[in-house]
Protein backbone atom coordinates (compact mmCIF):
# COMPACT_ATOMS: atom_id res chain seq x y z
CA UNK A 1 0.00 0.00 0.00
CA UNK A 2 1.62 3.62 -1.33
CA UNK A 3 1.73 6.30 1.17
CA UNK A 4 -0.99 8.13 -0.70
CA UNK A 5 -3.17 5.30 -0.28
CA UNK A 6 -2.62 4.95 3.27
CA UNK A 7 -3.71 8.53 3.76
CA UNK A 8 -6.48 8.34 2.17
CA UNK A 9 -7.61 5.26 4.08
CA UNK A 10 -7.39 7.46 7.39
CA UNK A 11 -9.09 10.59 5.97
CA UNK A 12 -12.57 9.45 6.44
CA UNK A 13 -15.17 12.38 6.47
CA UNK A 14 -15.29 11.97 9.89
CA UNK A 15 -11.67 12.15 10.38
CA UNK A 16 -11.48 15.26 8.23
CA UNK A 17 -13.86 17.02 10.76
CA UNK A 18 -11.93 16.45 13.83
CA UNK A 19 -8.79 17.49 12.00
CA UNK A 20 -10.50 21.13 10.83
CA UNK A 21 -11.84 21.05 14.75
CA UNK A 22 -8.52 21.65 15.72
CA UNK A 23 -8.35 24.69 14.20
CA UNK A 24 -11.74 25.97 12.62
CA UNK A 25 -14.11 26.58 15.77
CA UNK A 26 -17.90 25.98 14.87
CA UNK A 27 -19.06 25.81 11.22
CA UNK A 28 -20.39 22.03 11.34
CA UNK A 29 -21.88 22.63 8.17
CA UNK A 30 -19.05 23.73 5.56
CA UNK A 31 -16.68 21.46 7.32
CA UNK A 32 -18.82 18.29 6.75
CA UNK A 33 -19.43 19.62 2.77
CA UNK A 34 -15.47 20.21 2.37
CA UNK A 35 -14.94 16.65 4.20
CA UNK A 36 -17.33 14.66 1.95
CA UNK A 37 -15.87 16.72 -1.11
CA UNK A 38 -12.64 15.42 -0.30
CA UNK A 39 -13.42 11.32 0.01
CA UNK A 40 -15.34 11.72 -3.33
CA UNK A 41 -12.33 12.50 -4.92
CA UNK A 42 -10.73 9.67 -3.46
CA UNK A 43 -13.91 7.37 -4.38
CA UNK A 44 -13.75 8.43 -7.32
CA UNK A 45 -9.93 7.26 -8.48
CA UNK A 46 -11.13 3.62 -7.28
CA UNK A 47 -13.92 3.73 -9.25
CA UNK A 48 -14.19 1.15 -12.21
CA UNK A 49 -12.35 3.04 -15.51
CA UNK A 50 -15.32 2.90 -17.13
CA UNK A 51 -16.90 5.25 -15.12
CA UNK A 52 -14.43 7.32 -13.60
CA UNK A 53 -13.94 10.14 -16.01
CA UNK A 54 -18.08 11.09 -15.45
CA UNK A 55 -17.73 11.38 -12.26
CA UNK A 56 -16.87 15.15 -11.99
CA UNK A 57 -16.46 16.99 -8.42
CA UNK A 58 -19.20 18.64 -6.59
CA UNK A 59 -17.57 21.94 -6.30
CA UNK A 60 -18.89 24.10 -3.10
CA UNK A 61 -19.93 27.87 -2.38
CA UNK A 62 -19.11 29.21 1.09
CA UNK A 63 -21.79 32.31 2.14
CA UNK A 64 -20.61 33.70 4.97
CA UNK A 65 -19.37 37.19 6.39
CA UNK A 66 -15.85 37.88 6.75
CA UNK A 67 -13.93 36.63 9.43
CA UNK A 68 -15.86 33.30 9.90
CA UNK A 69 -13.88 30.50 8.81
CA UNK A 70 -13.72 30.09 5.23
CA UNK A 71 -10.34 30.66 3.77
CA UNK A 72 -8.69 28.58 6.64
CA UNK A 73 -11.28 25.66 5.97
CA UNK A 74 -9.92 25.42 2.42
CA UNK A 75 -6.13 26.17 3.76
CA UNK A 76 -6.61 23.38 6.29
CA UNK A 77 -8.22 20.97 4.14
CA UNK A 78 -5.67 21.37 0.98
CA UNK A 79 -2.72 20.60 3.76
CA UNK A 80 -4.67 17.44 4.81
CA UNK A 81 -4.95 16.58 1.28
CA UNK A 82 -1.65 17.07 0.43
CA UNK A 83 -2.61 18.75 -2.76
CA UNK A 84 -1.51 21.92 -4.96
CA UNK A 85 -3.53 24.41 -3.91
CA UNK A 86 -4.39 28.60 -5.09
CA UNK A 87 -6.00 30.93 -3.32
CA UNK A 88 -7.14 33.33 -5.51
CA UNK A 89 -9.16 36.77 -5.64
CA UNK A 90 -12.43 36.86 -8.32
CA UNK A 91 -12.17 40.23 -7.91
CA UNK A 92 -8.69 40.59 -9.50
CA UNK A 93 -9.65 39.10 -13.00
CA UNK A 94 -11.03 40.85 -15.74
CA UNK A 95 -13.01 39.79 -18.85
CA UNK A 96 -11.03 38.90 -21.96
CA UNK A 97 -10.64 42.67 -23.79
CA UNK A 98 -9.91 44.35 -20.67
CA UNK A 99 -6.50 45.25 -18.92
CA UNK A 100 -5.92 42.83 -16.43
CA UNK A 101 -5.31 38.86 -15.56
CA UNK A 102 -7.66 36.28 -16.92
CA UNK A 103 -9.27 33.86 -15.30
CA UNK A 104 -7.10 31.10 -17.33
CA UNK A 105 -4.04 32.08 -15.02
CA UNK A 106 -5.25 30.65 -12.15
CA UNK A 107 -4.57 27.07 -13.56
CA UNK A 108 -1.22 27.87 -14.84
CA UNK A 109 -0.27 29.24 -11.20
CA UNK A 110 -1.84 25.66 -9.68
CA UNK A 111 0.52 23.80 -12.14
CA UNK A 112 3.02 25.71 -11.18
CA UNK A 113 2.40 24.67 -7.78
CA UNK A 114 2.01 20.89 -8.12
CA UNK A 115 5.39 20.94 -10.41
CA UNK A 116 7.50 23.26 -7.25
CA UNK A 117 5.49 20.11 -5.09
CA UNK A 118 6.83 17.47 -6.51
CA UNK A 119 10.71 19.19 -7.01
CA UNK A 120 10.50 20.44 -3.33
CA UNK A 121 9.75 16.31 -2.95
CA UNK A 122 12.80 15.22 -4.95
CA UNK A 123 14.86 17.86 -3.49
CA UNK A 124 14.28 16.46 -0.16
CA UNK A 125 15.01 12.55 -1.20
CA UNK A 126 18.64 14.11 -3.28
CA UNK A 127 19.21 16.07 -0.15
CA UNK A 128 22.00 13.37 1.62
CA UNK A 129 23.14 12.38 -2.52
CA UNK A 130 23.53 16.02 -3.07
CA UNK A 131 25.50 16.70 0.49
CA UNK A 132 28.05 14.26 -0.29
CA UNK A 133 28.56 15.08 -4.22
CA UNK A 134 29.00 18.94 -3.10
CA UNK A 135 31.49 18.23 -0.63
CA UNK A 136 33.75 16.39 -3.06
CA UNK A 137 33.53 19.08 -4.94
CA UNK A 138 34.78 21.53 -2.39
CA UNK A 139 36.95 19.02 -1.37
CA UNK A 140 38.98 19.00 -4.56
CA UNK A 141 38.43 22.84 -4.74
CA UNK A 142 40.12 22.69 -1.11
CA UNK A 143 42.79 20.73 -2.44
CA UNK A 144 45.82 22.88 -4.41
CA UNK A 145 47.05 21.28 -7.31
CA UNK A 146 50.85 21.53 -6.50
CA UNK A 147 54.27 19.95 -8.26
CA UNK A 148 56.71 20.02 -5.71
CA UNK A 149 60.33 18.95 -6.78
CA UNK A 150 62.85 17.30 -3.98
CA UNK A 151 66.70 18.31 -4.26
CA UNK A 152 68.25 15.09 -5.59
CA UNK A 153 65.00 13.70 -6.99
CA UNK A 154 63.71 15.29 -10.36
CA UNK A 155 60.60 13.09 -9.96
CA UNK A 156 60.08 13.32 -6.06
CA UNK A 157 58.32 10.57 -4.62
CA UNK A 158 54.72 10.73 -3.32
CA UNK A 159 55.65 10.46 0.46
CA UNK A 160 58.06 13.54 0.01
CA UNK A 161 55.71 15.52 -1.77
CA UNK A 162 53.28 14.71 0.37
CA UNK A 163 55.42 15.80 3.52
CA UNK A 164 57.41 19.35 1.84
CA UNK A 165 55.03 20.31 -0.01
CA UNK A 166 52.88 23.39 1.07
CA UNK A 167 50.83 26.11 -0.15
CA UNK A 168 50.11 30.11 0.57
CA UNK A 169 47.09 30.68 3.15
CA UNK A 170 45.82 34.39 2.87
CA UNK A 171 43.47 35.33 6.35
CA UNK A 172 41.22 38.47 6.13
CA UNK A 173 43.67 40.99 7.52
CA UNK A 174 45.99 39.99 4.08
CA UNK A 175 48.71 38.23 6.15
CA UNK A 176 49.87 35.10 3.89
CA UNK A 177 50.90 31.81 5.95
CA UNK A 178 52.43 28.98 4.40
CA UNK A 179 50.68 25.94 4.87
CA UNK A 180 51.48 22.33 4.59
CA UNK A 181 49.43 20.55 1.68
CA UNK A 182 46.56 18.74 3.76
CA UNK A 183 45.22 15.29 2.84
CA UNK A 184 41.62 14.46 1.16
CA UNK A 185 40.45 12.98 4.17
CA UNK A 186 41.93 15.52 6.86
CA UNK A 187 40.56 18.77 4.59
CA UNK A 188 36.90 16.45 4.41
CA UNK A 189 36.87 16.18 8.46
CA UNK A 190 37.47 20.07 8.90
CA UNK A 191 35.10 20.91 6.60
CA UNK A 192 32.33 18.60 7.96
CA UNK A 193 33.60 20.18 11.59
CA UNK A 194 33.13 23.59 9.88
CA UNK A 195 36.39 24.31 10.46
CA UNK A 196 36.96 25.38 6.82
CA UNK A 197 33.91 27.68 6.86
CA UNK A 198 35.96 31.41 6.54
CA UNK A 199 38.08 29.74 3.37
CA UNK A 200 37.74 31.02 -0.20
CA UNK A 201 36.99 29.24 -2.84
CA UNK A 202 36.00 30.06 -6.74
CA UNK A 203 32.94 28.16 -8.15
CA UNK A 204 30.75 28.56 -11.73
CA UNK A 205 27.45 29.88 -10.26
CA UNK A 206 23.85 30.12 -13.18
CA UNK A 207 23.55 33.95 -14.70
CA UNK A 208 19.42 33.65 -13.89
CA UNK A 209 17.76 36.31 -16.00
CA UNK A 210 19.06 38.31 -19.19
CA UNK A 211 18.34 41.78 -20.86
CA UNK A 212 15.62 39.48 -23.14
CA UNK A 213 13.52 38.68 -20.41
CA UNK A 214 14.13 41.38 -18.12
CA UNK A 215 12.51 43.58 -20.85
CA UNK A 216 9.32 40.97 -20.98
CA UNK A 217 9.14 41.02 -17.22
CA UNK A 218 8.74 44.53 -17.04
CA UNK A 219 6.07 44.44 -20.07
CA UNK A 220 4.55 42.15 -17.90
CA UNK A 221 5.69 38.70 -19.10
CA UNK A 222 2.50 36.63 -17.55
CA UNK A 223 0.27 38.13 -20.85
CA UNK A 224 2.54 35.86 -23.36
CA UNK A 225 1.18 32.83 -25.16
CA UNK A 226 2.31 30.28 -22.38
CA UNK A 227 3.70 27.89 -25.65
CA UNK A 228 6.00 30.54 -26.61
CA UNK A 229 7.06 31.55 -23.39
CA UNK A 230 7.89 27.86 -22.63
CA UNK A 231 9.93 27.81 -26.55
CA UNK A 232 11.64 31.45 -25.43
CA UNK A 233 12.97 29.71 -22.40
CA UNK A 234 14.40 26.53 -23.70
CA UNK A 235 16.41 28.53 -26.58
CA UNK A 236 17.59 30.94 -24.44
CA UNK A 237 21.33 30.20 -23.48
CA UNK A 238 22.16 29.28 -20.12
CA UNK A 239 24.42 31.80 -18.67
CA UNK A 240 27.45 31.09 -15.97
CA UNK A 241 29.90 32.92 -14.26
CA UNK A 242 32.77 32.71 -12.09
CA UNK A 243 32.25 33.55 -8.22
CA UNK A 244 34.47 33.75 -5.41
CA UNK A 245 32.71 33.04 -2.38
CA UNK A 246 33.60 31.99 1.44
CA UNK A 247 33.40 28.21 1.52
CA UNK A 248 30.03 27.97 3.59
CA UNK A 249 28.29 29.76 1.06
CA UNK A 250 29.63 27.80 -1.94
CA UNK A 251 28.58 24.98 -0.02
CA UNK A 252 24.80 26.25 -0.17
CA UNK A 253 24.85 27.13 -4.36
CA UNK A 254 26.84 23.19 -4.40
CA UNK A 255 24.55 21.64 -3.04
CA UNK A 256 21.83 23.68 -5.01
CA UNK A 257 23.34 22.89 -8.01
CA UNK A 258 23.47 19.12 -7.34
CA UNK A 259 20.16 18.45 -6.19
CA UNK A 260 19.13 20.76 -9.73
CA UNK A 261 21.25 17.96 -11.48
CA UNK A 262 20.17 14.48 -10.06
CA UNK A 263 15.86 15.97 -9.98
CA UNK A 264 14.22 14.47 -13.21
CA UNK A 265 12.87 17.35 -14.66
CA UNK A 266 10.87 15.76 -16.90
CA UNK A 267 9.29 13.56 -14.73
CA UNK A 268 8.30 16.56 -11.94
CA UNK A 269 6.91 18.42 -14.59
CA UNK A 270 4.70 15.14 -15.84
CA UNK A 271 3.96 14.36 -11.84
CA UNK A 272 3.48 17.98 -11.11
CA UNK A 273 0.48 18.65 -14.20
CA UNK A 274 -0.96 15.22 -12.97
CA UNK A 275 -1.56 16.44 -9.04
CA UNK A 276 -3.06 20.03 -10.47
CA UNK A 277 -5.42 17.79 -12.66
CA UNK A 278 -6.34 14.83 -10.62
CA UNK A 279 -5.92 16.59 -6.97
CA UNK A 280 -5.86 20.49 -7.23
CA UNK A 281 -7.85 22.88 -5.03
CA UNK A 282 -8.68 26.67 -6.16
CA UNK A 283 -9.90 28.51 -3.67
CA UNK A 284 -12.56 31.67 -5.32
CA UNK A 285 -12.97 34.35 -2.76
CA UNK A 286 -14.47 37.34 -2.83
CA UNK A 287 -16.72 35.69 -5.86
CA UNK A 288 -19.65 38.15 -4.68
CA UNK A 289 -17.50 41.15 -6.09
CA UNK A 290 -18.14 39.60 -9.59
CA UNK A 291 -21.62 40.10 -9.44
CA UNK A 292 -23.70 42.70 -11.41
CA UNK A 293 -25.59 45.10 -9.70
CA UNK A 294 -28.62 44.98 -12.23
CA UNK A 295 -26.72 47.94 -14.56
CA UNK A 296 -26.16 47.10 -18.38
CA UNK A 297 -23.15 49.51 -18.29
CA UNK A 298 -20.13 50.46 -16.79
CA UNK A 299 -17.77 47.59 -14.91
CA UNK A 300 -20.61 45.21 -13.92
CA UNK A 301 -20.34 44.60 -17.89
CA UNK A 302 -16.91 43.07 -17.11
CA UNK A 303 -17.76 41.19 -13.30
CA UNK A 304 -20.51 39.39 -15.57
CA UNK A 305 -18.21 38.41 -18.29
CA UNK A 306 -15.41 37.12 -15.55
CA UNK A 307 -18.59 34.97 -15.12
CA UNK A 308 -18.49 33.89 -18.00
CA UNK A 309 -15.36 33.39 -18.90
CA UNK A 310 -15.09 31.55 -15.23
CA UNK A 311 -17.91 28.88 -16.89
CA UNK A 312 -15.87 26.91 -18.82
CA UNK A 313 -13.34 26.27 -16.59
CA UNK A 314 -15.15 25.57 -14.07
CA UNK A 315 -17.54 23.01 -16.13
CA UNK A 316 -14.41 21.64 -17.22
CA UNK A 317 -12.14 22.43 -20.36
CA UNK A 318 -8.51 22.28 -21.49
CA UNK A 319 -6.15 25.30 -20.86
CA UNK A 320 -3.08 25.61 -22.78
CA UNK A 321 0.16 26.10 -20.37
CA UNK A 322 3.96 26.13 -21.30
CA UNK A 323 3.63 22.64 -20.18
CA UNK A 324 1.44 21.57 -22.49
CA UNK A 325 -2.37 21.58 -22.36
CA UNK A 326 -4.14 20.86 -18.79
CA UNK A 327 -7.83 19.73 -18.10
CA UNK A 328 -9.39 21.11 -15.42
CA UNK A 329 -12.65 18.61 -15.52
CA UNK A 330 -11.84 17.25 -12.22
CA UNK A 331 -10.18 20.31 -9.91
CA UNK A 332 -12.30 20.97 -7.02
CA UNK A 333 -13.41 24.42 -6.87
CA UNK A 334 -14.46 26.25 -3.31
CA UNK A 335 -16.09 29.65 -3.86
CA UNK A 336 -16.78 31.70 -1.05
CA UNK A 337 -18.23 35.52 -0.38
CA UNK A 338 -20.12 37.70 2.03
CA UNK A 339 -22.90 38.29 -0.20
CA UNK A 340 -23.73 41.47 1.77
CA UNK A 341 -24.99 43.35 -1.48
CA UNK A 342 -26.05 40.61 -3.02
CA UNK A 343 -27.26 37.04 -3.94
CA UNK A 344 -26.09 33.88 -4.59
CA UNK A 345 -29.05 33.93 -7.01
CA UNK A 346 -27.67 36.97 -8.87
CA UNK A 347 -24.58 34.75 -10.61
CA UNK A 348 -25.52 33.56 -13.48
CA UNK A 349 -27.54 30.82 -13.85
CA UNK A 350 -24.99 28.55 -15.72
CA UNK A 351 -22.22 29.61 -13.05
CA UNK A 352 -25.01 28.74 -10.44
CA UNK A 353 -25.05 25.32 -11.58
CA UNK A 354 -21.61 24.77 -11.55
CA UNK A 355 -21.61 25.22 -7.48
CA UNK A 356 -24.23 22.44 -7.04
CA UNK A 357 -23.64 22.37 -3.34
CA UNK A 358 -24.05 25.53 -0.62
CA UNK A 359 -23.31 26.11 2.84
CA UNK A 360 -23.97 29.03 5.20
CA UNK A 361 -21.39 29.96 7.91
CA UNK A 362 -22.76 31.68 11.26
CA UNK A 363 -21.46 34.72 12.49
CA UNK A 364 -19.51 34.17 15.39
CA UNK A 365 -20.86 34.45 18.59
CA UNK A 366 -18.92 36.18 22.01
CA UNK A 367 -19.03 32.16 22.94
CA UNK A 368 -17.30 31.02 19.77
CA UNK A 369 -14.48 33.78 20.24
CA UNK A 370 -13.83 32.23 24.03
CA UNK A 371 -13.32 28.69 21.57
CA UNK A 372 -11.01 30.53 19.19
CA UNK A 373 -8.99 31.98 21.76
CA UNK A 374 -8.30 28.68 23.84
CA UNK A 375 -8.71 25.55 21.63
CA UNK A 376 -7.17 25.71 18.27
CA UNK A 377 -3.81 24.41 18.21
CA UNK A 378 -2.55 27.84 17.18
CA UNK A 379 -4.75 30.42 18.82
CA UNK A 380 -4.12 34.08 19.36
CA UNK A 381 -3.04 33.13 22.96
CA UNK A 382 -0.68 30.73 22.36
CA UNK A 383 0.58 32.87 19.58
CA UNK A 384 1.79 35.38 22.09
CA UNK A 385 2.88 33.47 24.27
CA UNK A 386 5.77 31.56 22.18
CA UNK A 387 6.66 35.05 21.58
CA UNK A 388 7.23 36.25 24.82
CA UNK A 389 9.04 33.04 25.95
CA UNK A 390 11.54 34.04 23.45
CA UNK A 391 12.36 36.60 25.54
CA UNK A 392 12.51 34.56 29.14
CA UNK A 393 8.59 36.18 30.20
CA UNK A 394 5.72 34.12 31.20
CA UNK A 395 2.74 35.51 29.46
CA UNK A 396 -0.23 34.41 31.46
CA UNK A 397 -4.12 35.14 30.93
CA UNK A 398 -7.19 35.28 33.33
CA UNK A 399 -10.39 33.03 32.11
CA UNK A 400 -12.16 36.11 32.94
CA UNK A 401 -10.28 38.46 30.97
CA UNK A 402 -10.21 35.61 27.60
CA UNK A 403 -14.50 35.71 28.54
CA UNK A 404 -13.54 39.74 28.43
CA UNK A 405 -11.88 40.25 25.19
CA UNK A 406 -14.05 37.93 23.67
CA UNK A 407 -17.21 39.88 24.52
CA UNK A 408 -15.18 43.45 23.66
CA UNK A 409 -14.99 41.44 19.80
CA UNK A 410 -18.35 40.59 20.14
CA UNK A 411 -19.74 44.60 20.83
CA UNK A 412 -16.99 45.96 18.20
CA UNK A 413 -18.39 43.64 15.45
CA UNK A 414 -21.67 44.32 16.41
CA UNK A 415 -21.13 48.22 16.50
CA UNK A 416 -19.49 48.44 13.29
CA UNK A 417 -18.10 46.58 10.42
CA UNK A 418 -18.09 42.63 11.21
CA UNK A 419 -14.67 41.34 10.41
CA UNK A 420 -15.47 38.23 12.48
CA UNK A 421 -12.73 36.50 14.42
CA UNK A 422 -10.04 39.24 12.49
CA UNK A 423 -11.44 41.58 15.98
CA UNK A 424 -9.51 39.77 17.84
CA UNK A 425 -6.11 40.55 16.13
CA UNK A 426 -6.65 44.08 16.63
CA UNK A 427 -8.18 44.18 20.39
CA UNK A 428 -5.06 42.02 21.32
CA UNK A 429 -2.36 43.95 19.87
CA UNK A 430 -3.81 47.44 21.63
CA UNK A 431 -4.07 45.34 24.92
CA UNK A 432 -0.39 43.85 24.73
CA UNK A 433 1.10 46.94 22.70
CA UNK A 434 2.66 48.23 25.93
CA UNK A 435 4.33 44.50 26.96
CA UNK A 436 5.41 44.41 23.59
CA UNK A 437 7.16 47.61 23.40
CA UNK A 438 8.32 47.29 26.75
CA UNK A 439 10.16 43.54 26.72
CA UNK A 440 12.69 42.99 27.42
CA UNK A 441 13.43 45.58 29.87
CA UNK A 442 10.32 44.58 32.53
CA UNK A 443 11.67 43.63 35.57
CA UNK A 444 8.94 40.95 35.94
CA UNK A 445 9.22 38.03 33.86
CA UNK A 446 5.43 36.74 34.90
CA UNK A 447 2.49 39.04 33.08
CA UNK A 448 -1.15 38.54 34.57
CA UNK A 449 -3.64 39.64 31.83
CA UNK A 450 -6.71 40.47 34.19
CA UNK A 451 -10.01 41.48 33.52
CA UNK A 452 -9.11 44.76 35.35
CA UNK A 453 -6.51 44.91 32.56
CA UNK A 454 -8.83 44.64 29.88
CA UNK A 455 -11.04 46.56 30.57
CA UNK A 456 -8.32 49.52 31.81
CA UNK A 457 -7.24 48.95 27.92
CA UNK A 458 -10.12 48.47 25.44
CA UNK A 459 -13.33 48.76 27.24
CA UNK A 460 -13.60 52.65 26.81
CA UNK A 461 -12.48 52.03 23.16
CA UNK A 462 -15.22 49.65 22.62
CA UNK A 463 -17.97 51.67 24.04
CA UNK A 464 -16.19 55.30 21.63
CA UNK A 465 -18.13 53.83 18.33
CA UNK A 466 -15.66 56.63 16.47
CA UNK A 467 -12.74 55.41 18.05
CA UNK A 468 -13.69 51.99 17.06
CA UNK A 469 -14.18 52.31 13.76
CA UNK A 470 -10.43 53.60 13.63
CA UNK A 471 -8.53 52.03 16.57
CA UNK A 472 -10.39 48.30 17.05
Amino acid sequence: MTGDEKLHDKLTPPEVVRQLDRFVVGQVAAKRAVAIALRNRWRRREAPPEIRDEILPNNILMIGPTGVGKTEIARRLSRLARAPFLKVEASKFTEVGYVGRDVESMIRDLVELGINEVRAEMRERAGRQAEQKAEDRLVDLLTPNVRTEVPGDPGGSEEQADEEASIIAVDDSGVAEKLPVPRAESLRDELRAGKLDRRWVTINVSAKGGVFFDLFASSGMNTMDPGLQGSLEKMMPKKSKRKRLRVSEARRILIDQEVERLIDEESAVEEGRRRAEESGIIFLDEIDKIVAGGREHGPDVSREGVQRDLLPIVEGSQVPTKHGLVSTDHILFLAAGAFHHARPSDLIPELQGRFPIRVELDSLTAEDFVQILTEPECSLVKQYTALLTTEGYELVFEHEAIVSIAELAEQVNDKTENIGARRLHTLLSSLLEDVLFEVPGLEEKRIIVTRELVEERLAKLADDVDLSRYIL
